[in-house]
């Protein structure tokens, strides 16, 4: 065989080779292709997983995603209804479900993100003005010490729509314009809502001003409190303090009492036995090695003395 004819044998499985890679392409479980010949669509949509064929060089695969994909939005200023001046960011999750209309409308997801952006955005700005703040901010009426905005219930103010509703029908809404762009829209959620600049200021000065008035009411209450406690614990000390007194009062006079008896029934038995053992407790009470005494000789006191002399 000649190298001619060799060379050329070769040439021809290379080109082969290169139409049949050309001519085949994977479909991936989370894709979906559209056939495009000479940029115009050919047949259905695929969105069976497999191995697929076309015809090389003229047929193009353009591949889209089946999985949910993210948008994320620009935090936008907005007035609320009653004029209060706010940031809002959002986001959403949304899918292609017709990927033909998809890329004739918006080509790719570069340009469905712009497309989102102005679709979420003028609803979610149409919302906003439409409503007060409180009810961007809050879903019900439970009771609450204070939020990240500072807006609390008034008295005689009911949440009506709230925030939840609010982006519902946000989602509603922008959810009515996607399917001209092949789009489903799963979810819309606003992720941040703040005061612009200038006002967070003030606002964060008056929070921290009504957290100081909190303070300072609990510690009032604490020393209030702590007074009343210090004062039921003086009044619990001198009721305890005359009760024991009383208690020892009582004690002593019923000791008094039975020591009297003791006495009275000493002195009926032998008067003369008892009036000698208390004189002689009162020499020992009174009489020492120091003590001078001076008595006449007529003295009482002294008779047991001039009885044991006479003696």
């Amino acid at each position: 065989m000649r190298v001619g004819t060799i060379a050329t044998i070769v040439v021809v499985a290379i080109i082969g080779l290169i139409l049949f890679a050309s001519s085949i392409y994977v479909v991936d479980m989370t894709q979906q292709v559209v056939v495009t010949q000479f940029g115009r669509p050919i047949g259905d949509p695929i969105t069976a997983p497999g191995l697929k064929m076309k015809i090389p060089f003229i047929q193009k695969a353009n591949m889209f995603e089946k999985r949910i994909l993210e948008w994320d939005g620009n935090p936008s200023q907005i007035p609320t209804k009653d004029k209060k001046y706010i940031w809002v960011d959002t986001f959403a999750r949304w899918k292609i479900i017709d990927p033909l209309r998809f890329m004739q409308s918006v080509s790719n997801e570069l340009g469905a993100q712009a497309r989102l952006d102005d679709v979420i955005d003028a609803v979610t700005r149409d919302l906003i003005t439409s409503h007060d703040l409180l009810e961007v901010v809050r879903t019900s009426n439970r009771e609450m010490a204070a939020t990240e905005l500072d807006v609390q219930t008034r008295e005689g103010e009911t949440i009506e729509v709230g925030r939840s509703e609010i982006e519902r029908l946000i989602l509603e809404r922008a959810a009515e314009q996607m399917p001209r762009y092949g789009i489903e829209l799963v979810d819309v959620r606003i992720k941040r809502v703040n005061y612009v600049e200038e006002v967070r200021l003030k606002v964060y000065e008056r929070m921290i001003s009504e957290r100081r008035r909190i303070a300072e009411r609990y510690r009032s209450e604490g020393q209030g409190q702590s007074a009343e406690i210090r004062g039921q614990k003086e009044k619990e000390l001198d009721r305890i303090t005359s009760e024991a007194y009383r208690i020892a009062e009582e004690v002593r006079g019923d000791a008094d009492a039975e020591a009297t008896g003791i006495y009275a029934g000493a002195y009926g038995r032998d008067p003369e036995f008892y009036s000698f053992l208390r004189t002689l407790e009162s020499y020992k009470a009174t009489l020492s090695g120091d003590t001078s005494v001076i008595l006449t000789t007529e003295s009482d006191y002294l008779k047991y003395l001039k009885s044991m002399s006479g003696r």
